[in-house]
């Protein structure tokens, strides 16, 4: 049976310990090949013991856990956090995480999370979301962003994406080269997540449109012409603003 190399890191000796245990107990697959006390550490047997998966708590001296990416090139690891508090589980997925656990860690939500885990490590689907978080940390501009789709991690280029259509609690993308997708997020998720590069513009309560893929303006009517016939709304009150928008972008 082929067995997954895990690293823990954690600066509570007991914390690692009980986890170490739990794992132990639930999983016949996790094999715990070391224990670290803080992101140095824990780089340094990375790099020696090379495994497949690090629980990595988020709250540690001196580093916080997902600054662990800034060590690397390449992350070739999955990642599940690990926090006392549960509004990191937000920035775990920001980070493209496997997935998270809350302490003190439920057995039932530990196993659903090794589940998780060997899917994307026996199926090496998990890599790709990390090369999004390094080509921004690189470049020091978002380029692409991780979408949850259906229970699964999709990336987008932002350049592919005409519009987003908010419906409710979910939204709507319209993408350049394939067919929408609806997300269970709402516009004021992807107005704090979108790059803030003047190319992305809340057009109207219900619509933030990609100012590089209009086509007309129907200003009477209310409605820009976006790429793929694509029909946004325009406010009345964000006319000026989008007037200036587009004449910065030259359109």
């Amino acid at each position: 049976m082929k067995t997954i190399k895990a690293l823990i890191v954690d600066d509570e000796a007991a914390a690692r310990d009980v986890l170490d245990s739990l794992l132990l107990r639930i999983s016949s697959t996790i094999n715990v090949v070391g224990k670290c006390t803080d992101v140095p550490d824990a780089v340094e047997q990375i790099k020696l013991l090379k495994p497949d998966v690090v629980f990595l708590d988020v709250q540690m001296p001196n580093y916080a856990g997902y600054e662990i990416v800034n060590f690397f090139d390449e992350i070739d690891f999955a990642i599940v956090f690990v926090t006392a508090y549960d509004q990191y589980a937000i920035k775990a997925f920001e980070l493209s995480a496997v997935d998270y656990l809350v302490k003190p860690i439920n057995r039932l939500r530990l196993k659903e999370a090794i589940e998780k885990l060997e899917q994307h490590v026996f199926q090496k689907d998990a890599i790709s979301n990390y090369h999004v978080l390094l080509d921004t940390l690189k470049d020091k501009e978002l380029g692409k962003i991780v979408i949850s789709e259906l229970g699964n991690k999709r990336i987008l280029q932002l350049s592919d994406i005409i519009a987003i259509e908010a419906k409710g609690a979910y939204s709507t993308i319209y993408l350049q080269n394939d067919k929408p997708l609806l997300v269970s997020k709402n516009l004021r998720h992807f107005e704090s997540t979108l790059p803030e590069n003047d190319v992305f513009f809340r057009s109207h309560k219900s619509w933030i449109i990609n100012l590089e893929h209009i086509e007309g303006l129907n200003k009477s009517r209310g409605e820009i012409q976006m790429r793929n016939s694509i029909l946004a709304r325009l406010s009345k009150y964000r006319f000026a603003e989008f007037q200036d928008a587009a004449t910065e972008l030259k359109l």
